[in-house]
């Protein structure tokens, strides 16, 4: 945290990681998902494909998020004291 707000490079990284960690993660589960599927495990493969789904959305809004760190609010006041 900086004086006069979040500090939004290192903010950007961060959640940038935590999108790279769910995109690995979203990978397995899609192989996972093929596997159950090919084991003709067809509830649990559902399940898995719900997942990655799931997945991929929360990345959007990650996304969405790290994007919409640069905007400021007028509405906001910092005040030294």
């Amino acid at each position: 945290m900086c004086e006069g707000g979040i500090n939004t490079g290192q903010m950007k990284f961060a959640v940038a990681m935590v999108n790279d960690s769910l995109a690995l993660a979203q990978q397995w589960l899609e192989q996972l998902h093929h596997l159950a599927d090919q084991g003709h495990r067809p509830v649990s493969s559902a399940e898995l494909a719900q997942v990655t789904v799931m997945l991929g959305e929360a990345r959007e809004k990650l996304e969405s998020a790290a994007s919409q760190l640069d905007v400021m609010d007028d509405d906001i006041s910092i005040e030294r004291v």
